[in-house]
């Protein structure tokens, strides 16, 4: 009888241990499992809370600014709200009517379309002329802009060149106790034409130039503009050569000049005031036709020094100036001296060509020179009836501006492009309130949430215009 009760009781004390094992083990994996579904519903709140934000997000950018997108495929945020004064309250406000106010959101950094060289400005038309054109169509153009900036360098060693040729004629003159008379003298007649405006040289018959102005401390590149913070590094596109020629494209798609029939504009030369940056229509049109000349003069001075017959004629030219001061010396000084102001005449009767709307190719050949030497010293006079040629192969107004788009300084030009923008968007369509450098490009907030039982939630939601 012990026996057998010691037997029961080893069995039920047997039971009893694995029933609590078995106790021990269920507890614990009912705790697992409601960790995993604590942490999966945690992670579940904090999706929708994400949620939340990224359509808040979504839809505060979608409240970009209609007309410069319809103008000028550009997308911004006006982060003025249409008062003309940033604050961060203006976006939080917003952000939190889209997302249901139950979180707190603080701007941790933010770009507008001026900041950092109007990158945001400069990486939407990027996308805009690659979409449009294709990356293929605007390396043709890429594969061109060496030569571009060869030519502007040796327009600026040619500019030395004349400097150091005039010095040195100056000295043999004074040396010689002698004078060039001013009659029936090419080099003194290009000299006078040098210091005339050029646009008595250069405009087309029945053409008047715009007298339209702007008030300079209005432009945005004069005045104290509106900045962003925060380094966006990490979201944007590298900039080069290839989105210099895609903001040149788009320059002269979406901007006036002068060769245009219509121009509606606050200004009718916008893409000259882009080049220039002076306060007329005017002064802009100097300052680019100056340029063109310049650029112009290169291929022209490269082409006379080849030819021998127009040598010719300019040496003929030089000794028979020379003869009358019996100064023999400076017979080829005066010679250079005529060359450099016969490829000078040619690059007016260039220009004149180009602002009539016709054609001139980069590089000169005799059947493409339009100044002849008999007529060298009537340019610019009452006798200069010519209006230039056209070369159907060659190249026009657009296409030149589009070498000096190219040359100029990228964030110089995007931030003059942008005051166009801006000036039209107040004095065409009735926007007195807007101001490129409060329009909005990129952004990324802070939100902060609480979860159940008191976990609060901490996370980060970026969004830009692409």
């Amino acid at each position: 009888m012990e026996e057998y009760r010691g037997k029961v009781w080893d069995e039920v004390r047997c039971g009893g241990e694995v029933t609590a094992y078995l106790s021990l083990v269920f507890i614990l994996l009912i705790t697992f499992i409601s960790g995993i579904m604590e942490s999966a519903s945690i992670q579940l709140a904090k999706n929708y809370r994400r949620a939340d934000t990224n359509r808040a997000m979504e839809c505060v950018f979608a409240e970009y600014q209609k007309e410069l997108l319809e103008e000028y495929d550009i997308f911004a945020l006006d982060g003025s709200y249409e008062t003309g004064q940033y604050t961060e309250q203006n976006i939080t406000e917003r952000l939190d009517y889209y997302a249901g106010g139950r979180q707190e959101h603080e701007v941790e950094r933010i770009r507008f379309l001026t900041d950092n060289g109007c990158s945001g400005f400069l990486e939407q038309i990027s996308a805009y002329i690659e979409h449009k054109y294709g990356l293929e169509a605007m390396k043709e153009l890429l594969g061109m802009t060496s030569l571009w900036g060869q030519q502007e360098e040796r327009a600026e060693d040619y500019v030395k060149e004349e400097g150091d040729w005039q010095e040195y004629m100056d000295g043999l003159l004074e040396e010689n106790e002698a004078e060039l008379p001013q009659e029936d003298n090419p080099i003194a007649h290009v000299g006078q034409l040098k210091k005339s405006p050029i646009l008595t040289l250069v405009m087309p018959r029945d053409q008047t130039v715009s007298e339209k102005r702007v008030e300079s401390r209005e432009m945005l590149d004069a005045r104290e503009r509106n900045r962003g913070y925060g380094d966006f590094s990490d979201v944007s596109a590298e900039s080069g050569n290839i989105s210099a020629v895609l903001f040149g494209e788009y320059l002269l798609e979406h901007f006036t000049k002068f060769t245009d029939e219509e121009h509606t504009g606050f200004l009718d030369y916008e893409l000259e005031y882009v080049l220039a940056g002076k306060d007329s229509d005017k002064e802009n049109l100097e300052s680019v036709a100056r340029k063109i000349v310049l650029f112009r003069f290169v291929p022209n001075y490269a082409y006379i020094q080849t030819d021998s017959e127009m040598r010719a004629e300019a040496e003929t030219a030089a000794m028979a100036l020379c003869t009358l001061l019996a100064v023999p010396a400076i017979t080829e000084a005066a010679a250079q001296g005529i060359l450099m102001a016969w490829a000078y005449g040619e690059s007016i009767m260039d220009v004149r060509s180009l602002l009539n709307g016709n054609r001139v190719p980069l590089v000169k050949s005799k059947e493409s020179w339009q100044l002849q030497f008999s007529k060298l010293l009537t340019l610019g006079t009452e006798e200069d009836r010519s209006e230039g040629m056209d070369d159907e192969n060659g190249l026009g107004y657009s296409e030149y501006l589009r070498m000096l788009l190219f040359l100029e300084k990228k964030e110089t030009a995007a931030l003059r492009g942008l005051g166009v923008i801006e000036q039209n968007m107040r004095k065409l369509h009735g926007q007195t309130y807007f101001r490129a450098d409060l329009c909005v490009s990129k952004m990324q907030i802070r939100s902060v949430c609480s979860l159940r039982r008191e976990i609060r939630y901490q996370f980060k939601t970026y969004y830009g215009y692409q």
